[in-house]
């Protein structure tokens, strides 16, 4: 059959951990069925040879909705694309409140898909119903790649802070002076020296020649290890403390080498992405922060203006008044890590660009914070970012 201009198939998807519910209908508001997939291959291929029935059956065009988009939808959500069908993603607290004001029976699984599908059926002739709906279109793979390897990066990054403060708390509870002599426990050559023993404690012992054979300590380390020798104290928890301690040695070590290889692999896709060249092309964000933001932004056909990139990024606060009071609230729709990336890099870019340090410097003189003047300036920039990506132009500086 031709495909028919005025109909449409229509799939919702209630998205869980192991099983997902499925309710399929037509735009015109008829229902056709309703079933249940588990999370694996033979369920998606169910999934798709139903969808392929009712498609050949009416010959119309496929979209399909779900509620968890991303998360425990993968990988279902890129087969979707691949078969290039329509995919939107239900926006989660919008959904809710049209649940609030078109209760259901109950609240099961199954009865939010056959809600999801209602939804669906009504985007045409009621402005809230659309406004749940958010389109996805098809990332570029470059940027679904710096995506995972960024938040992987991330993860690595949180986890050796953590470590990292146990090491030193642990440290001043077993041996102070030792902490001392280096300004930060994360220097490599002093995480090598803890390392350097079976017993931490037999670091008081370890020879002149030994020291200078550990990469990073030099002749001015060796001297400060020995002057620290001649006065080293070890408290009662040695014996059992001291394992942990090098354990941890080890795995800041260990983290350290595995972000390095991270970021590596960064630099070489986002050669390969637009997005991340263009972003990079700013002063102060950097291969990092230009990474994060390519990967956490993906396509910019997902914003229709600066406005919402702004909100996405958390530069951005809506509007809160009611009377006579005047305020604004965050958006609860931002993305908590491209707000991370773009706050550092913005701080960064300020230090660079005298026109950006001179309007940090205004907002602040207005009674700003550091923060609220960070995230004017990032606001401001967010409008540069939507253009230069939409244009693929990269960043200028006008005299």
């Amino acid at each position: 059959m031709s495909k028919s201009s005025s109909l449409e198939l229509y799939v919702s998807v209630d998205v869980g951990c192991h099983r997902h519910q499925i309710a399929m209908g037509l735009s015109n508001g008829k229902f056709l069925e309703a079933f249940e997939i588990a999370h694996q291959p033979a369920g998606f291929r169910e999934f798709f040879s139903r969808v392929e029935t009712q498609e050949a059956r009416y010959g119309c065009p496929v979209s399909v909705a779900m509620e968890a988009y991303n998360g425990y939808a993968r990988p279902l959500d890129s087969l979707v694309l691949l078969h290039e069908y329509r995919l939107y993603n239900i926006n989660n607290l919008k959904f809710a409140r049209f649940k609030e004001i078109f209760p259901g029976a109950a609240k099961t699984d199954a009865l939010d898909a056959r809600k999801g599908l209602e939804l669906f059926q009504l985007r045409d002739h009621l402005p809230l119903a659309k406004q749940v709906l958010q389109e996805v279109g098809m990332t570029p793979e470059e940027n679904r790649v710096l995506k995972r390897l960024t938040r992987r990066r991330r993860r690595l990054v949180n986890e050796k802070t953590r470590v990292l403060n146990n090491l030193q708390a642990d440290l001043q509870a077993v041996c102070p002076n030792l902490l001392a002599i280096t300004n930060e426990a994360e220097n490599l050559w002093f995480l090598r020296f803890l390392t350097s023993t079976d017993r931490l404690s037999k670091l008081a012992r370890v020879h002149r020649k030994t020291l200078l054979k550990i990469p990073g300590i030099g002749v001015k380390y060796a001297d400060t290890i020995q002057s620290w020798q001649k006065e080293a104290q070890w408290s009662s928890e040695v014996e059992w403390v001291g394992e942990m301690i090098q354990e941890d040695a080890a795995r800041v070590l260990e983290l350290h080498e595995k972000i390095k290889a991270l970021e590596a692999k960064m630099a070489k896709v986002s050669e390969r992405s637009t997005m991340a060249r263009l972003l990079d092309s700013i002063p102060g964000f950097g291969l990092i922060c230009a990474s994060e933001l390519a990967g956490e932004i993906g396509t910019l056909e997902r914003f229709q203006s600066e406005a919402s990139l702004s909100l996405y990024f958390g530069m951005a606060h809506l509007d809160n008044s009611s009377g006579k009071k005047t305020g604004s609230k965050p958006s609860k729709h931002l993305n908590i890590r491209a707000k991370a990336a773009m706050l550092i890099a913005v701080d960064r870019h300020r230090k660079q660009v005298p026109a950006s340090q001179r309007y940090y410097e205004k907002k602040r003189a207005e009674g700003k914070g550091h923060n609220p003047a960070i995230r004017a300036l990032g606001r401001h920039l967010c409008r540069i970012i939507y253009k230069m990506l939409k244009e693929e132009r990269p960043y200028q500086i006008r005299e």
